[in-house]
C-alpha cells in the first residue's frame, strides 16, 4: 500500500474517534459560520486532531482544511474536511464523513472518505485502485442515459447559481433520481451503484479526496466545464461513460 495512503487511513482512525464519540451528543456545541453553514465541536476537534498528526509525521508538509484554513507551502499538501455533511452529523442523521486527500505536486494522489456511523469507508491512492472497505470497486458500464441513476447536491442552489435549466434537463434525460448529496453520492458512483453525481458549488475540501476514489475507480471526476479539478468550485461525477454526455447539458447552457 502506498504509504502515505496508509497514513491517511491511520489519520481517519483518529477522526473517528473524536466525531463518534460526539455524534448525537447532548452537549454538541453548535455554531453558524460567517457563510451561515454550521460547525460543531467535533468538526473543530476532529481537523485539529488530524493537523497535529499530519505535523507530527511530516512536519514540512501543507495543509489547508474546512476550519482551520491553509499553513505552510510544499510540494505536498493534505486537504480536510473533518465533517463532511455537518448538517446530517448535528441532526443525528449517520450520512456525514471525515475526507482526508493528499495533493503532491498540484494532483491529488490519495483520498480516504471514512463514514464511521454508518459505517462504511472508501480510499484510493493513484496506481493502485480504489476501495470500500478493502473490497476492490470499480464504476457501472451503464452507457445510456436513460438508464442512468443520477445522483445531485441540494436542489435551490442550481437556481441560485443559474444552472437549473440544464440540471432540470438532465434529470429528465434519466431513468432515476436521488438526492444524496455530499460524499456519498460520488462514493456511490465509485461503487458502481450510481452512474452520475452533481455538485453545483462546493469546495476545495469536499472533493480533494474524493478525486482520485472516483478516478481510480474507473470513473471521471471534472468541473462543470471539463476540467479534472476538485478546485472549479463545483463537480460532476461519472462512470466514465456518460461525461461527455452529463458534460453537454452544462456547457450549452454556458454558451
Amino acid at each position: 500500500m502506498d504509504a502515505d495512503l496508509a497514513f491517511a487511513l491511520e489519520l481517519a482512525d483518529l477522526a473517528d474517534a473524536v466525531t463518534l464519540d460526539r455524534f448525537r451528543a447532548e452537549d454538541l456545541a453548535v455554531e453558524r459560520k460567517r457563510d451561515t453553514t454550521h460547525v460543531t465541536d467535533a468538526d473543530r476537534a476532529a481537523e485539529q486532531v488530524i493537523r497535529a498528526a499530519i505535523l507530527d509525521r511530516f512536519p514540512d508538509d501543507a495543509i489547508v482544511g474546512e476550519e482551520f484554513g491553509a499553513e505552510g507551502q510544499s510540494g505536498r499538501r493534505w486537504i480536510i474536511d473533518p465533517i463532511d455533511g455537518t448538517a446530517n452529523y448535528l441532526r443525528g442523521i449517520p450520512v456525514w464523513a471525515t475526507l482526508i486527500g493528499l495533493e503532491r505536486d498540484g494532483r491529488c494522489e490519495v483520498g480516504v472518505v471514512s463514514a464511521p456511523a454508518m459505517p462504511r469507508r472508501w480510499w484510493a491512492a493513484r496506481g493502485e485502485g480504489a476501495f470500500a472497505d478493502g473490497r476492490p470497486m470499480h464504476v457501472s458500464d451503464v452507457d445510456d442515459l436513460s438508464e442512468a441513476q443520477l445522483c445531485y447536491g441540494e436542489l435551490p442552489l442550481w437556481e441560485m447559481f443559474g444552472i437549473g435549466e440544464p440540471f432540470r434537463a438532465l434529470v429528465a434525460s434519466v431513468w432515476r433520481t436521488r438526492g444524496f448529496g455530499d460524499f456519498w453520492q460520488h462514493m456511490l458512483v465509485a461503487e458502481g451503484t450510481a452512474d452520475i453525481a452533481l455538485e453545483p458549488i462546493v469546495n476545495l475540501w469536499d472533493l480533494a479526496a474524493i478525486q482520485p476514489i472516483v478516478e481510480e475507480a474507473g470513473g471521471r471526476f471534472t468541473d462543470h466545464a471539463g476540467t479534472a479539478t476538485p478546485a472549479g468550485g463545483n463537480a460532476i461525477s461519472t462512470n466514465g461513460r456518460l461525461h461527455d454526455r452529463v458534460l453537454g447539458f452544462f456547457r450549452a447552457s454556458a454558451g
